[in-house]
């Protein structure tokens, strides 16, 4: 049975360890390996995710009899009343049993405890499996929004909205 709980400081290798797990398989063919790289050392780096931590962003941990399937990290009140789901993965060998939603639906618990009005993400524009899924449950393509994250790359994504 897939369980949700909260990572500690501890967990955070875990969390490093899945997103390098699961990137070249997300982005592999809408990024370049440069590109991923340097977004994987960037966005992962074990101080980086602690300060986030620190700044209260919350990180979720799917497990199914000991072993991580996937993470989730969010930021309550990003914009007033808007829970930002800044990083949801799962290993490509637990795609497609119920992990991303089950992550998406304590998400929901924590932003409905929270008094939030919606749920917020960003998606790359070429990512078409997940933006399907995150349509599937119900999100909306709000906008669209390219990022400069430097070193010459940018993020070029839709921003999806949930009401709750």
């Amino acid at each position: 049975m897939i369980q949700i709980n909260p990572a500690t400081k501890e967990d955070l290798k875990i969390v490093q360890s899945i997103a390098k797990r699961t990137w070249p398989d997300t982005f592999g063919t809408i990024l370049s390996s440069e590109q991923i790289d340097y977004m994987l050392n960037w966005f992962y780096d074990i101080a980086h995710l602690k300060e986030q931590v620190e700044l209260g962003h919350i990180f979720l941990l799917a497990d199914e009899d000991g072993e991580k399937l996937g993470f989730t990290g969010i930021e309550i009140n990003q914009e007033p009343g808007r829970t930002k789901i800044h990083k949801i993965y799962i290993l490509p060998t637990a795609q497609g049993k119920g992990v991303g939603k089950k992550l998406i639906n304590a998400i929901k618990e924590i932003a409905l405890r929270n008094e939030q009005s919606s749920l917020l993400l960003n998606v790359n524009k070429y990512n078409q499996g997940a933006i399907d899924f995150y349509e599937y449950l119900g999100f909306v393509n709000i906008k669209s929004e390219i990022i400069d994250i430097g070193n010459g790359y940018v993020m070029d994504d839709y921003v999806f909205e949930l009401k709750l």
